[in-house]
């Protein structure tokens, strides 16, 4: 059983490397080392239990991937078995390569092997990290500074959760799932939040809230923790060089000023100790993107980056996909009608994302109605936050609940979407059937206010973004 990932050996030779194996390559983050190891020339390969988009996109790049749970099919020799743990244990690929003295490690593991001697930006949070991830790795590679970037969504400027560049410097995000940030060592670390979540591993919220104070711990001698203002835990991590960014809060090191709403977008100032950027424009939705848009120019300004490139990366950044997403922008007739309703798509699966996506729809769009269909994602996070999800969907004017998507889980007797819904504060509520929300849209179009216009959103970390496309054809045709 070999001991050490040798990242650079396997790099290296290629053309003798058995290649580097990933069992579950259709994640967000195994897709990224996937594309990572293939842009190097190593011979690459997977498996996953469903086709996706991700996964036809890794295909058409050259990687060989198959959808059925076969050792005949997986690779004879491979040099490295990456896994996620959202693979069962008993998976039977996964326990052949265990059994048979291959190097098999998590997906964490060969990440921080990867970024052993780069210098390393590392996001973390319960939520807020993929944008301020994307966005960091987007201002860096927008002014010529260079970052390899590991992210944890697809960048709608780039197209992908992966790009290289010949700068030494990693910007990660860092997952805190499993435990997995702990094997990172950040030169500027990041943390945006520490809500409740990930119980299943954790147990409580102390736990997971102690191992982001380890988390802070593992920045370098000499680097930098940026963290969000009013996180009290940051008060127990020992860095010495810490700043604290805020929305608007003035007692914080970086914040924002000035915030005008443009066209589903904003402008504002940016000020930190001794400057900062004026008249700065954002072009995406959402209250919670400008605030993540000061930690990431916080991050650019102590780089050294200038001013002036900051400001036009950050006009020209185009999102994450699925972090409020316009799938269909907000457009008016010449008569003053709206054309369409807003659509907006979002990965939110944590009562506070949902509360903040709700929030940001409404100081957007203040006279519009807003209808949320939300799937919730595992068994455990709706049984630990079933009242939370349902105060922040409460925010909405009219919620379609999906059943729960059980990724990992099985089943727990007694949890259901019904525990979000007998909750819900508002009269129009109901839950429908993945398979029936397409009808379900075909009969609501035709209500549709086209006078003050309407907002209809998709929410969810599971497979409800496959209905995206079939849905915002149906209002298009409306």
């Amino acid at each position: 059983m070999k001991e050490k990932i040798d990242i650079q050996r396997i790099i290296d030779s290629p053309s003798e490397s058995g290649g580097v194996y990933f069992i579950g390559i259709g994640g967000i983050g195994m897709s990224n080392l996937a594309r990572y190891f293939h842009a190097k020339g190593v011979p690459v390969s997977g498996y996953d239990k469903t086709p996706t988009e991700l996964t036809k996109e890794l295909e058409q790049s050259g990687i060989k991937i198959h959808y059925e749970e076969n050792v005949d099919l997986a690779p004879k020799n491979p040099d490295l078995v990456v896994f996620t743990p959202a693979v069962p244990k008993d998976h039977a690929e996964l326990v052949f390569y265990q059994e048979n003295g291959f190097l098999v490690v998590k997906r964490s593991d060969v990440l921080g092997a990867i970024t052993r001697e780069s210098f390393n930006i590392c996001i973390a949070g319960t939520h807020g990290k993929t944008t301020i991830t994307t966005m960091i790795g987007h201002i860096l590679r927008h002014t010529g500074y260079g970052c390899n970037a590991f992210l944890g969504g697809i960048s709608v400027n780039y197209g992908t959760n992966f790009w290289s560049s010949e700068n030494n410097v990693c910007v990660v995000e860092a997952d805190e799932y499993d435990r997995s940030f702990l094997k990172l060592s950040p030169d500027i670390a990041v943390i945006t939040s520490m809500d409740a979540d990930h119980l299943d591993i954790y147990g409580d919220e102390a736990s997971l809230q102690q191992t982001f104070v380890e988390f802070g711990n593992r920045v370098k001698e000499g680097g930098l923790l940026v963290g969000k203002f009013g996180l009290s835990k940051l008060k127990e991590v020992t860095v010495r060089n810490k700043i604290s960014y805020s929305l608007q809060n003035g007692s914080a090191d970086v914040f924002a000023s000035d915030i005008q709403i443009q066209n589903g977008g904003y402008k504002y100032n940016v000020l930190w100790n001794g400057g900062g950027l004026n008249d700065v424009e954002l072009r995406i939705g959402g209250m919670h993107n400008v605030e993540n848009s000061v930690a990431a120019m916080a991050i650019a300004n102590y780089l050294k980056i200038d001013g002036e490139k900051i400001k036009e990366a950050v006009k020209a950044f185009k999102g994450v996909k699925r972090r409020f997403e316009y799938i269909i922008a907000p457009e008016v007739h010449q008569e003053g009608a709206y054309r369409y309703p807003v659509f907006i798509d979002d990965y939110a699966h944590h009562p506070e994302e949902l509360k903040a996506l709700l929030k940001s729809a409404r100081s957007l769009f203040p006279q519009r109605k807003i209808t949320v269909i939300f799937q919730p994602h595992l068994y455990t996070r709706t049984r630990d936050f079933a009242e939370g999800f349902a105060r922040s969907l409460s925010l909405a004017d009219e919620v379609v609940l999906l059943p729960i998507y059980p990724a990992r889980e099985l089943p727990i007797e007694g949890v259901n979407s019904e525990m979000i819904l007998a909750d819900i504060d508002i009269e129009h509520k109901s839950i429908v059937k993945k398979e029936d929300v397409v009808s379900w849209m075909e009969q609501y179009v035709k209500t549709l206010n086209k006078e003050f216009g309407e907002v209809i959103i998709t929410a969810g970390a599971g497979d409800i973004d496959t209905l995206v496309q079939p849905l915002k054809k149906i209002i298009e045709q409306a």
